[in-house]
């Protein structure tokens, strides 16, 4: 279907609320392309951990749109992100997704750059030639407790408002002093609003989690299993939530949540909740999975969600954490990069069991990816048409709500 912006605006103002979106939201080539340039190139997005890159160096990339961005550890020892284009005729430089450099060598002319992008080497230029022109170009960047945020606009919001209220939260766990237990990438054939939409919602959570719903009881999926105010309001778990609040006060450790109050350019939220009947972490057993993070000195039975972007999740434990970073690649796939993340001192096979500590969430992650392929299948459909949505459904239509109001404006 070919859609003008004037088409793409009348489309916005048709959709219904507590609907789902219509099928080109999830299908067209146009509005994929507005969508990463309105969205994911204006947002704060984590992409990585500085434990995957320790020695000078050593690099990764991370690819989106027509964009790639080589994520290295420079000269003094900082993380500098920069953009995968030779300054000389735009060809890669880093033809490898990750590796150990000691210098930056394009391999079309061989123009080469230290480690924190400076040109260095350029053959047979004219004598005017002044290699402090031709610096490789920069990402802008921030490393904050260890997770390395890109923003790939040319005047990004300031990055200490974006993190401001969010800031308490991630500290409290320590992830500047963890390192990568395990990451995995998870290709799903499905547009990335519907990869979204299936995280902020647990209507699904029953009958397609059981490795979930072990872990978390009914009463915390019906009320926050995506999120505060995503379902129902439980009595029966503001009633434990109320109380485990007065015993982790009691032990100095953060609670309490955060969510955006009015529509602004971000979407961010954070929340500190019990976990279920007792557990102590997000375990089959409900045992610990490792040794504990950040601030705490022993066990609170808590659980810590944060939401810097729509993009990416943060789930803790008081012993390991759990990042999301969905990666949109074209109208009809998604990546989602999960990176387990453990106190830096902790030991595989001695302090903690990766199969115990990756278990809930790559299940759940390998299931959702079927969901969201099936979904994405109905949705191509010519009989497709958004039925309507259920009281469990609500993170879902303020998602939807935030993205149409930007995309709109976008126009």
């Amino acid at each position: 279907m070919d859609l003008d912006n004037k088409s793409i605006i009348k489309l916005i103002k048709s959709q219904k609320k507590n609907f789902p979106l219509d099928q080109p939201f999830y299908t067209n080539d146009k509005i994929f392309d507005l969508d990463i340039e309105t969205f994911f190139f204006n947002q704060w997005i984590f992409i990585g951990h500085q434990s995957r890159i320790k020695e000078k160096g050593k690099y990764f990339l991370f690819e989106v749109g027509n964009e790639s961005i080589i994520i290295i550890r420079g000269d003094n020892n900082k993380i500098k992100c920069f953009y995968n284009v030779c300054r000389h005729r735009g060809s890669h430089i880093c033809l490898n997704k990750e590796g150990k450099l000691r210098k930056l060598i394009c391999p079309y002319h061989a123009w080469a750059y230290d480690l924190d992008g400076k040109l260095i080497s350029a053959r047979m230029m004219d004598e005017k030639f002044n290699p402090n022109e031709w610096s490789l170009k920069e990402c802008k960047s921030h490393v904050f407790q260890g997770l390395i945020f890109i923003n790939f606009s040319n005047n990004p919001c300031d990055f200490e408002k974006f993190i401001k209220p969010l800031k308490p939260f991630i500290k409290l766990h320590g992830l500047e002093n963890s390192k990568i237990a395990y990451r995995k990438v998870y290709p799903t054939n499905g547009n990335w609003k519907l990869a979204l939409d299936n995280f902020h919602e647990c209507y699904h959570c029953q009958p397609s989690h059981p490795e979930y719903c072990h872990v978390h009881n009914k009463d915390y999926i019906q009320a926050y299993g995506a999120g505060s105010n995503t379902g129902p309001e439980s009595e029966k778990f503001n009633k434990k939530l109320n109380e485990w609040n007065k015993k982790v006060n009691k032990l100095g450790y953060l609670t309490g949540e955060f969510s955006e109050k009015k529509f602004s350019q971000f979407y961010r939220s954070a929340e500190r909740t019990p976990l279920s009947d007792g557990k102590l972490s997000e375990t089959k057993s409900g045992k610990p999975a490792s040794i504990l993070m950040g601030d705490f000195t022993e066990f609170d039975g808590g659980y810590t969600t944060i939401g810097p972007s729509p993009f990416n999740s943060l789930i803790m434990s008081n012993d390991f954490a759990t990042t999301f970073t969905f990666i949109p690649k074209d109208p009809l796939n998604t990546d989602v990069e999960i990176m387990w993340l453990v106190n830096e001192n902790a030991i595989e096979g001695i302090d903690y069991d990766l199969d115990n500590l990756i278990w809930m969430w790559h299940e759940t992650t390998i299931a959702d990816k079927r969901i969201i392929e099936d979904n994405q299948k109905g949705v191509l459909s010519n009989k497709y048409e958004p039925g309507p949505l259920s009281k469990m459904e609500i993170g879902l239509e303020k998602l939807k709500n935030w993205y149409l109001k930007h995309l709109e404006k976008s126009l």
